[in-house]
């Protein structure tokens, strides 16, 4: 339905506002909408009559309730006038329910009815207000509640925050820790790694020549190592910083610099007028006596880390041990192979008869064990040649072997046969070390007659060559060892000797090997004798001796000593 109001003076437009805000409530157009309309209509209506001249507004209302209808208002310039900038006003307006307008359109002069159209718009505006109000207080309340949250999202960054610094440091912490860790496995690796390289070698300038090696240039730039015993022996003694003097006389490290250290167990100095610019490091080399010597370093760069330094301190107790015991062992060594060089006696000159001997220490240890061979005469002239082993290496089976040979050449001095001897060394030995074993072989050539008579406790057998170059093993049966808790009487075996027979008398260093055991050894050496033809033998013993040795002792390192005494009988 369309209806239309023409508008030139002040009472038009507003019987034509009150209309079309009575016909808005009737298609049940909501208050705000509603007070919007109107608002909007007198706004427009007072700028056209301030324009002046007629103006015509146009109001289509739905017909049928069929779906949600719309209020088209539309205000334009009457038809025919001339006035310039009157540009058509249109507005839209949602209703809800169109079809209930009826006659709400028709606006009277009465004064009720206007002062009831005046009351009606205020309760518009009041209702307008209210809603504002409600509005208001809506808006008031989402202001409290954005403001709580705005707290609670700054609370919230702030615990966020912390968190996260926290967890920064932890993180940091753990960074921390974790270096530590690797700088702490590190240097028990160095350690670790250190220790064997210091403790694989018994010679003492071999350590300290391995120092530097070790340190630099990872935890040093420079080392330098005193030993006193070696500053003894100089004529013109290298001058030392005063805090290497100083650790040596104290027994504890010394840091000389132009600052403090801060190491742990370690004395500050001032520094060295030897080398005033450059930090020093000296660490006393500790014994279980006293300290033998002391260790200078600098740093590789400024300075050092206290667990660093902490480690070198350890490194340094660890070298004067080994430096110690290598020294120790270069000590007891020269006095073994002193002893060793005392009971190795020359051999006799015995007409007819050429003795060659050979005596090759192990080539691991003190290079001294308890081998032996002698060879000397008896009273009624015949030429008693031994060789013997006694169980274990170093100092004490050399001390035994030296008494087991001392006792023999006592027993011998009273005559008896190689048979009797050997018994008679048996009880010395049991009485006097019940702990302590040895095997010999003892030969005995008789002046007048070519008859070889010979005894074996526990020994490998004497191999003997004979002149048209046969070889026999004499296997006879031997005794057994001596000193064994067992009493015995060592029998004699007796051998008819021919012009150009060698006997070879030898230790179990010489034939027996741990993959392969004695036998194999035993047969080498007849076929090494074997090789060599009478002549030969007459004319260098000394050097048959040598190539007998070479191809049986080229295989490998010997791990026990090797004896071997050679007695040719010239043809």
């Amino acid at each position: 339905m369309t209806r239309m109001w023409q508008i030139g003076t002040v009472t038009d437009a507003a019987r034509a506002r009150i209309a079309v805000a009575r016909l808005a409530a009737e298609c049940g157009v909501p208050t705000v909408e509603r007070a919007r309309l109107a608002a909007a209509l007198s706004g427009r209506l007072r700028q056209c009559l301030t324009k002046g001249g007629t103006w015509v507004l146009t109001l289509d209302t739905p017909a049928s309730p069929a779906g949600e209808g719309a209020l088209h208002a539309v205000l334009t310039p009457s038809p025919g006038a001339g006035a310039a900038d009157r540009t058509p006003w249109a507005v839209t307006v949602p209703c809800p329910e169109p079809g209930r307008a009826c006659d709400g359109g028709t606006v009277t002069e009465d004064p009720a009815d206007l002062a009831e159209a005046l009351l009606g718009a205020d309760e518009d505006t009041a209702a307008v207000l209210d809603k504002l109000a409600e509005q208001e207080e809506l808006v008031a309340f989402h202001r409290e509640e954005l403001h709580q949250t705005n707290q609670g999202v700054l609370a919230l960054h702030a615990e966020l925050d912390a968190a996260g610094r926290a967890q920064r440091e932890a993180f940091a912490a753990e960074r921390r820790a974790r270096n530590e860790a690797e700088d702490a496995r590190r240097r028990l690796t160095f350690l670790a790694d250190a220790s064997p390289v210091l403790n694989a070698s018994l010679n003492h300038g071999e350590i300290m020549r391995r120092l530097p090696e070790l340190l630099v240039p990872r935890y040093a730039r420079s080392v330098d190592v005193w030993l006193f015993d070696d500053e003894d022996d100089r004529h013109r003694p290298v001058p030392r910083p005063a805090a290497a003097v100083r650790a040596a006389r104290t027994g504890r490290p010394q840091y000389a610099a132009d600052h403090p250290g801060g190491l742990p167990g370690v004395d500050d100095q001032p520094p060295s007028a030897l080398d005033p610019h450059r930090p020093l490091l000296c660490i006393p080399l500790l014994t279980r006596r006293a300290p033998l010597g002391v260790l200078t370093l600098s740093p590789p760069g400024e300075r050092w880390d206290p667990d660093d330094a902490v480690m070198l301190i350890e490194l340094a107790r660890r070298a004067g041990i080994a430096i110690d015991n290598a020294r120790r062992f270069e000590h007891n060594q020269d006095i073994a192979e002193t002893l060793q060089r005392a009971l190795l006696t020359d051999l006799p000159d015995t007409p007819g008869l050429s003795l060659a001997a050979r005596y090759l220490p192990a080539t691991h240890g003190l290079n001294i064990g308890g081998d032996w061979y002698d060879a000397f005469r008896q009273r009624d002239g015949s030429l008693i040649t031994v060789i013997g082993d006694v169980t274990g290496h170093g100092l004490h089976a050399a001390v035994m072997m030296s008494q087991l040979r001392t006792a023999l050449r006592a027993y011998a001095v009273d005559g008896g046969s190689p048979g009797l001897l050997l018994t008679r060394l048996h009880g010395f030995l049991h009485h006097l070390q019940p702990d302590l074993y040895a095997t010999a072989v003892i030969a005995r050539f008789h002046p007048d007659e070519p008859t070889l008579t010979w005894a074996a406790a526990g020994h490998p057998p004497p191999v003997l060559r004979l002149p048209d170059g046969r070889v026999r093993t004499l296997d006879a049966k031997p005794g057994a060892m001596l000193g064994i808790p067992l009493k015995q009487e060592i029998a004699d075996h007796t051998e008819r000797l021919t012009p150009g027979s060698t006997l070879a008398l030898y230790t179990d260093g010489l034939v027996e090997r741990r993959d392969r055991g004695i036998d194999p050894g035993i047969e080498r050496l007849a076929a090494a004798l074997g090789s060599f033809g009478s002549a030969e033998l007459d004319a260098d013993l000394e050097g048959s001796a040598d190539r007998i040795l070479h191809p049986l002792l080229s295989d490998s390192e010997r791990d026990d000593d090797v004896c071997l005494l050679l007695c040719h009988l010239h043809g």
